[in-house]
């Protein structure tokens, strides 16, 4: 039988592994995946105690984070564009928007 610290530990593992590639990465294009992995894992742990506590203000929030998640996608994917396209480069460490 599974049960939620299944679920939970799952969470933590994922949200782990997101948050080390945030931590480690310097590519901004994983360092956004990472973010996203991590939204994920939140979402996955709110999915879980919603069904286990028969309650459905967790599947509230998970919409709401998805909601965010994809207005997150539009806006970073806009921003990580126009960094590549002015500065040809995506690498956290090779930009620097406050030179000249």
């Amino acid at each position: 039988m599974i049960g939620i610290g299944h679920f939970i530990g799952l969470s933590a593992i994922l949200f782990g592994i997101g948050m080390m590639g945030v931590i480690t990465r310097r590519n901004l294009l994983v360092i956004f995946m990472s973010v996203e992995l991590m939204l994920n894992s939140a979402n996955l742990a709110f999915a879980a105690f919603a069904y286990y506590n028969w309650d459905l203000t967790g599947h509230v929030f998970v919409f709401m984070v998805m909601v965010v998640a994809a207005c997150e996608v539009g806006v970073g994917l806009g921003i990580i564009l126009s960094i590549f396209r002015n500065r040809d480069t995506i690498r956290v460490d090779q930009i620097n928007l406050m030179k000249w």
